[in-house]
């Protein structure tokens, strides 16, 4: 893998300053994960019959973005990236994407929840969960994206090790 350039946590910070350095700690980890590969190493399984990939995980991960801070905090109606429905699992295909197309989308997704979260007034802003059908705060959407990160770099770390033959060697 490439030399880290992740800015880490503040060991000090207010409580919204670290929610917001840890997530973004996360997205730097997700990307430092797919740094330098290209769309058919990104493509690579690296335990079939699964079908998770590192591109898969990105995709994902732009739904995953939209989901909880645009689709709670703006327009509950705003399609998924890649699913008419809310089929999350439908992103995990990348059989017919590239590295291009996912991380364009991810990183647009990031940006808007950036945005989303420096223009609350504080993280008791609640916003409705259209799939939950009830109310929840910009503090607990921050805390689940940050989980669904640590959760998926977890399997990044072992589809990147696939991907450079580690696995298995």
């Amino acid at each position: 893998m490439t030399v880290d350039h992740r800015v880490g946590p503040p060991s000090f910070g207010d409580e919204r300053e670290t929610l917001r350095a840890f997530l973004d700690y996360q997205r730097a980890t997700l990307a430092m994960k797919c740094e330098g590969l290209g769309d058919e190493e990104l493509k690579e399984r690296s335990m079939p019959p699964s079908t998770l990939t590192l591109l898969g995980l990105v995709r994902h991960m732009a739904e995953v973005e939209r989901a909880w801070f645009r689709r709670v905090f703006e327009d509950h109606d705003v399609p998924m990236v890649w699913s008419d429905e809310i089929d999350f699992q439908a992103a995990y295909d990348a059989s017919g994407s590239s590295r291009a197309e996912a991380f364009g989308a991810w990183e647009a997704e990031v940006e808007h929840s950036r945005r989303i979260e420096r223009a609350a007034a504080s993280l008791d802003v609640a916003g409705y969960q259209p799939r939950w059908e009830e109310q929840v705060s910009l503090r607990m959407v921050m805390v689940h994206v940050l989980l669904e990160y640590g959760r998926h770099n977890g399997h990044a770390d072992f589809l990147r090790e696939g991907v450079d033959g580690t696995v298995g060697a």
